[in-house]
């Protein structure tokens, strides 16, 4: 069984800032790190290979430093890696994203047929979950989203059955196979990575494609070209503030609490009727 997994290199955001002036992210001095996601995206492959044997490459595009992404991924377990990279690919948004991965999965198809599909759920750095079901879209085969376990695959039926997160529980959902699935964060916790895979993973040179090595791509497509979506505006919402102590007896805080809540309800009823 062939699994692949798309991973993206993302800046670590529990650093990155918006610069207030030009409402943009300020990436200066910023480490770029494997999306969270996309992490456990992998492990949870190298997990399936070892219940079902096979291989696990990973795909990613980005510039050339995305390099370290598919290392980290080799660290974790995958066998094999492939970056696309290219000025044509810049400014991509998740549509032209979507169709440049998936350029570069049917050249690995045409190598080695794909029995699996992952991607993490969303990427930190956009939280929009759009890319992995654009992918299948082209791909034409069944998105199975927010993945929180794989129960079951079955080869020889070419069946898949697993859990999917819902807000108040999870639903079973049974798909053929190939098919793609987003994964959540709680479908594992990522092991720790042998030493063997840590020296592998320093040597390893991944496979790097530029435009001109995928096949019957239409360029208009690519890039900022091939990317309908405008930023208008990015800005750091204002911390909460803290709330309002209530002062004097019982019966002293319940007249200030219904006097607020009077005032509230006043206030809305006001910018309501204008």
């Amino acid at each position: 069984m062939h699994i692949l997994v798309c991973v993206k290199q993302v800046p670590d955001t529990k650093i990155i800032k918006v610069d207030p002036k030009t409402n943009t992210l300020d990436r200066r001095g910023v480490p770029a790190i494997l999306n969270p996601y996309d992490t456990h995206a992998v492990e949870e492959a190298v997990r399936l290979r070892a219940r079902y044997g096979g291989k696990v490459s990973v795909l990613s595009m980005g510039p050339p430093q995305a390099v370290a992404a598919i290392k980290k991924c080799v660290e974790i377990g995958a066998d094999e890696g492939y970056l696309i990279s290219d000025r044509a690919f810049a400014g991509a948004d998740t549509l032209a994203t979507s169709y440049a991965l998936s350029r570069a999965i049917y050249r690995i198809m045409k190598v080695e047929p794909i029995d699996l599909i992952i991607c993490g759920k969303m990427a930190i750095d956009g939280d929009t979950g759009q890319v992995g079901p654009g992918i299948a879209r082209r791909l034409d085969i069944p998105p199975l989203t927010g993945i929180k376990k794989v129960v079951e695959i079955n080869k020889e039926k070419r069946r898949i059955i697993v859990h999917r997160k819902l807000e108040d529980g999870y639903e079973v959902l049974e798909s053929s196979i190939p098919c793609l699935l987003t994964v959540e964060k709680e479908i594992n916790e990522v092991s720790y990575s042998p030493l063997p895979n840590m020296i592998r993973a320093a040597r390893y040179k991944p496979v790097v494609w530029t435009v001109d090595d995928l096949e019957d791509v239409d360029r208009s497509q690519l890039g900022l070209k091939g990317s309908p979506t405008i930023v208008g505006k990015m800005f750091t919402p204002p911390k909460p503030q803290g709330g309002k102590r209530l002062e004097g007896t019982a019966d002293q805080q319940v007249e200030q609490l219904v006097n607020a809540l009077l005032k509230e309800k006043r206030e809305l009823f006001v910018q309501g009727g204008r």
